[in-house]
């Protein structure tokens, strides 16, 4: 039972623990861990698998595990400037942990859903690749919208270009990116227009 409560722990971490890049750049009210996997799962549940052949339960799975280790180890990014191996050493260690508190098969699934999300070798790790990437862009527009920010946060764009690839979400990106710019255009328009 004290694994059950220590895993629901962990679980809370994710609820609370505001992702580290908005923090760091004065988003207001960041999303948290597990609001970011969250959308992740549902957006791979809604997934057109007659345009995409994956499995959905699975991708949703994967995208529920692929930041668990980040209860543990926090919310590494590029800013922290932890190795590569390093990064992936302390999740591995973490991971190794939860699947140490999870009764039977369970710590055994998510462990292969998290090694399976890692490799990027089979068509759901890659589509869950990808939908980490979109959501964080789309988070960004959304953040840049909801503080009037148009631009300042073209960084995380930046970092993604030319990195997905699954067509559906890459069909995603292209109208998402032709949405901002539309917005950006209309917001230039009105802070250039003078006030009678």
């Amino acid at each position: 039972m004290e694994d059950f409560f220590a895993f629901a722990g962990l679980l809370r971490s994710l609820k609370v623990t505001k992702r580290t890049g908005w923090v760091l750049r004065g988003v207001q009210q960041p999303e948290s861990i597990a609001d970011h996997m969250y959308r992740m799962s549902m957006l791979a549940l809604t997934i057109d698998t007659s345009k995409c052949n994956v499995n959905r339960e699975h991708c949703a799975k994967m995208a529920l595990v692929h930041d668990l280790a980040e209860s543990i180890v926090g919310d590494i990014t590029p800013c922290d400037n932890v190795p590569k191996q390093e990064k992936h050493r302390r999740e591995m260690e973490a991971m190794e942990h939860i699947k140490g508190l999870l009764p039977g098969e369970a710590g055994g699934e998510v462990m292969d859903l998290f090694l399976e999300y890692e490799a990027a070798e089979t068509n759901e790790a890659r589509l869950v690749k990808d939908l980490d990437k979109f959501d964080m862009i789309l988070q960004a527009f959304e953040y840049e919208q909801a503080d009037n920010r148009p631009g300042e946060l073209q960084e995380f764009f930046d970092s993604t270009k030319g990195k997905f690839k699954t067509d559906l979400v890459q069909a995603w990106v292209e109208t998402l990116r032709a949405k901002r710019s539309a917005w950006m255009e209309t917001q230039q328009k009105s802070s250039a227009t003078p006030v009678a």
